[in-house]
């Protein structure tokens, strides 16, 4: 708990600093990149929480794979180093992007189904949500087998559940009720 609330906080900053000197959208792109990297590597993942691991070779680690990286990237993880918090990057990174699509009016919609949405079929998916909610919104397609078939549309609170699971268990219910 005390871990998402700091996340937050340095999120915040950064945003805040990035903002200043006009470089938030690519502050947000380097931040996506650590999210999704330290989501995929549990290697990287691991040595980051490792209390074993010295915070030089932390450093040196996260240094070598985001070489290419804004400075203001580039400090956030010197500052992290410092106050021994290197294990909260990924969340830290996570918190940014939510807060900068905030700031930008954009939601993120995650649609559930049995197998990946195409192209045009994403494409309907979004002018429909913006048509809901009147915002820009970025679809997170995420891969559930065993709904096995139709969708879950969430945005924010708010959920819109058409899959063949959930139509088969309301029918479950009323032929259990009658």
């Amino acid at each position: 708990m005390a871990g998402a609330r700091a996340a937050i906080r340095y999120a915040k900053a950064v945003l805040s600093l990035a903002s200043d000197e006009k470089t938030a959208d690519v502050v947000n792109t380097e931040m996506k990149l650590i999210a999704n990297t330290i989501s995929q590597s549990k290697d990287l993942s691991e040595a980051l929480k490792s209390p074993v691991v010295s915070s030089s070779i932390k450093k040196s680690i996260l240094l070598e794979v985001f070489k290419d990286s804004n400075k203001i990237t580039l400090n956030l993880i010197d500052t992290l180093i410092s106050n021994n918090r290197i294990d909260i990057l990924g969340d830290v990174a996570e918190k940014y992007n939510q807060l900068f699509d905030k700031s930008k009016g954009i939601e993120l919609a995650t649609v559930t189904t049995a197998v990946a949405l195409s192209d045009d079929l994403k494409k309907k998916v979004l002018a429909k949500a913006k048509e809901l909610t009147g915002k820009d919104i970025e679809v997170e397609n995420v891969i559930d087998e065993s709904i096995i078939g139709g969708f879950i549309l969430r945005i924010g609170d708010i959920q819109y559940n058409a899959s063949i699971t959930n139509q088969l268990s309301k029918l479950k219910r009323e032929f259990i009720l009658n």
